[in-house]
């Protein structure tokens, strides 16, 4: 019999300090006995682990996908500057040890591809271990598949929704769970410019994008009332491997596409690694706009994009404009 002290963790996982003398340890937990005679059971943490683990836990946790390169990579680099706590993803984990390096106890990193719904549910379940709860779900992995519409391969159309629209909503729907029991959190979905606009070349990478801007459209109504964030990220051209290593193409073989489909291929390629956006500064501008008290839906990010996204509504306001009449005429006349 001797004297120790302990954080006991009550049912309602509120921890305590105080000094006990205790009879009996079984397992994980140890049978208490109160100033008042009155016995109960308690798991238990050490003094020193409640404090390394607050001071993890009380930090924000943003876990990352696609971490390998462009926005992901330097997302993490930035959140880990800020002392906060990274979970850091990607196919292969061995291009992510220098990131982690010195930051172990603050870090995590996982192997995730998201297309593997099991991988995804560990993944997830890894880091609520670690870290107790995930504040900001950044879904980021993504990639562009160039080719025209009728040389499309099957194969690589679904491989494109399976990552960038299916692999979303797996992460989505493992992640809520938590976000709703602790009334708050952030989902980023990253889309596109094209998610808002659609050019030759990339209308399969399009539709993969317009896809994810309904559903976060839909989500950010759903779980607005749960105290939970949605933010659409609508970058325009970055200097990220998008256009160039990590793009799938299909050769354009049909002459009629060679000055639609072919050029844009052809200019895609000579611009990468040229392009205005920075992904610091984006990275930035995300952050920023997480952080943010007054949410907004919608993040365009570079001035291409956002003259790109207003040249569109200028458009559709046209477009509308010129067939309202018809548009109208489609309804029942009122009192019928």
């Amino acid at each position: 019999m001797h004297r120790e002290r302990f954080f006991a963790i009550a049912q309602n996982d509120r921890p305590f300090l105080m000094s006990w003398k205790y009879t009996n340890m079984v397992k994980n937990e140890i049978q208490l006995k109160t100033n008042a005679n009155h016995r109960k059971y308690f798991k238990f943490i050490s003094t020193n682990t409640y404090y390394n683990m607050t001071a993890k836990t009380t930090q924000p946790v943003w876990f990352i996908t696609g971490c390998s390169t462009g926005f992901g990579r330097e997302l993490v680099k930035l959140i880990l500057s800020k002392g906060w706590n990274p979970v850091i993803t990607a196919r292969h984990t061995d291009q992510l040890k220098d990131l982690a390096e010195g930051h172990e106890d603050n870090a995590l990193i996982v192997k995730l591809d998201v297309t593997d719904k099991h991988l995804v549910k560990t993944a997830v379940q890894k880091a609520e271990e670690k870290f107790g709860k995930i504040d900001v779900l950044v879904n980021n992995a993504g990639y562009g598949y160039f080719t025209s519409i009728e040389e499309g391969e099957d194969d690589k159309i679904r491989a494109q929704f399976e990552t960038n629209f299916f692999g979303l909503v797996h992460l989505i729907q493992e992640v809520l769970p938590g976000m709703r029991k602790q009334k708050k959190g952030t989902i980023v979905n990253f889309s596109s410019i094209g998610g808002l606009r659609a050019f030759t070349s990339t209308g399969y990478y399009h539709a993969t994008k317009f896809a994810l801007e309904g559903l976060s459209e839909s989500l950010s109504q759903e779980v607005a009332p749960l105290g939970i964030k949605v933010l659409i990220v609508e970058p325009g051209p970055f200097r990220t491997d998008w256009a160039g290593r990590s793009r799938i193409e299909t050769p354009v073989k049909i002459d009629d596409y060679k000055d639609t489909v072919g050029k844009r291929m052809d200019g895609s390629k000579q611009g990468s690694g040229k392009q205005a956006g920075d992904p610091v500064r984006g990275c930035n501008a995300i952050i920023e706009a997480v952080e943010a008290g007054t949410p907004h839906l919608r993040l365009l990010l570079g001035r291409m994009a956002y003259n790109m996204a207003n040249e569109k509504l200028d458009m559709q306001r046209e477009n509308y404009k010129a067939w309202e009449d018809l548009s109208l005429s489609a309804d029942f006349p009122e009192g019928e």
